[in-house]
């Protein structure tokens, strides 16, 4: 058994991966054509935006992984059907139930590389593309590391700790400097929301320096006006569906301590655990297709099946997040739900399959 493991298994991979690879190829020059925008903006330039792409392709391997998984697998089985290699397998006396032990077996494969892509390579690689895009395309921006990031404002120097959803930041310094290079005050805030293009910073504490020493007063809120806006910040803000489960957790903590709204990236946590089982679920799917509707139709018609139910797969999980964080339902439910309804689906006709 081991030999039909490794045969059914080497040609759902393959095929897998030449679709990867095919949709790899035509997400990077689509992502590349929408950088040409930006050629010529501060220090960015045709090697800057080959390499901010480059970067960028585990995050969109990851998020492929379910329909790719999906029509790899139609195209792969489709083909071991059409040349009826499933159907001597079967007469050679082996069960529906080991050929599916087998298809699994790559789809459990499948679902470690998603998850080792997801919650490793693509967040890491994330973070140094948008690092490198930030630094070429504001220049003001001089230094991001894990910690926040620093920026120049004129005379000023900013550090932001904290980005988060719709125009907002957290824990703000600023540092004020006069005419010889001598610090005269400094600000932080708890929070600043951007409105009317102005920031309104929130739970202030202003420190005047002077010679004779530093006067600290407190303020619920105040106008700031800054060339730091948030089409600038919105270049180094990573994607909560960019950050690792680790991440994603540690982030969760902060804002829920800060009294922040974290429902987004509840969601986006729920919905990184759930991407790696909605691979497995997506494999699966592929079984009852070929052993029954799809069992003699051509391989372009296999994946044009594919590609549709992996596009309503995606569009599904989508949808329904953003939903369930408009309505306010629980973000397990929400993105638990999409992958367990295809499940059912793959259940209902794997029943149908004689």
């Amino acid at each position: 058994m081991r030999i039909l493991d490794r045969y059914i298994g080497l040609t759902v991979a393959s095929h897998t991966l030449v679709v990867m690879l095919v949709f790899i190829a035509l997400f990077s020059f689509a992502s590349f054509v929408g950088e040409l925008d930006y050629i010529g903006r501060g220090k960015y330039g045709l090697l800057q935006a080959v390499y901010y792409v480059a970067l960028t392709l585990p995050s969109l391997v990851y998020q492929l992984f379910p329909p790719v998984a999906l029509i790899g697998s139609m195209v792969g089985l489709g083909m071991l059907s059409s040349g009826s290699e499933l159907v001597a397998i079967r007469a050679a006396g082996v069960s529906m139930g080991r050929i599916i032990l087998s298809v699994m077996k790559v789809g459990a494969l499948l679902m470690v590389v998603a998850l080792i892509v997801g919650e490793w390579l693509a967040p890491q690689a994330e973070y140094y593309g948008q690092t490198m895009r930030s630094a070429a395309l504001a220049e003001r921006i001089s230094l991001k590391t894990q910690s926040g990031f620093w920026a120049r404002d004129g005379r000023n120097f900013i550090h932001v700790r904290e980005i988060l959803a719709d125009s907002q930041l957290a824990d703000i310094s600023i540092y004020e400097f006069g005419q010889q290079n001598r610090l005269q005050a400094v600000t932080h805030a708890r929070t600043a929301v951007y409105q009317e293009n102005k920031w309104q910073l929130q739970d202030i504490q202003y420190s005047k320096i002077s010679e004779t020493g530093i006067a600290t007063q407190h303020q619920p809120k105040a106008e700031w006006g800054s060339l730091l806006s948030p089409a600038v910040l919105g270049v180094v803000a990573v994607k909560p569906d960019k950050l690792s489960l680790l991440g994603l957790h540690k982030y969760i903590e902060y804002l829920q301590d800060n009294n922040l709204n974290a429902d987004r990236y509840e969601m986006a946590f729920w919905k990184k655990i759930m991407l790696p089982l909605g691979t497995g679920v997506m494999v699966f799917l592929a079984i009852p297709f070929i052993f029954g509707t799809l069992r003699s139709v051509g391989i372009g018609q296999r994946i044009m099946v594919g590609t549709l139910l992996g596009i309503t797969f995606y569009l599904f999980n989508q949808t329904f997040g953003y939903a369930g964080l408009i309505y306010g339902m629980n973000p397990i439910v929400s993105a638990v739900l999409p992958p367990a309804l295809f499940l059912g689906l793959g259940l209902f006709l794997m029943r149908r399959v004689h």
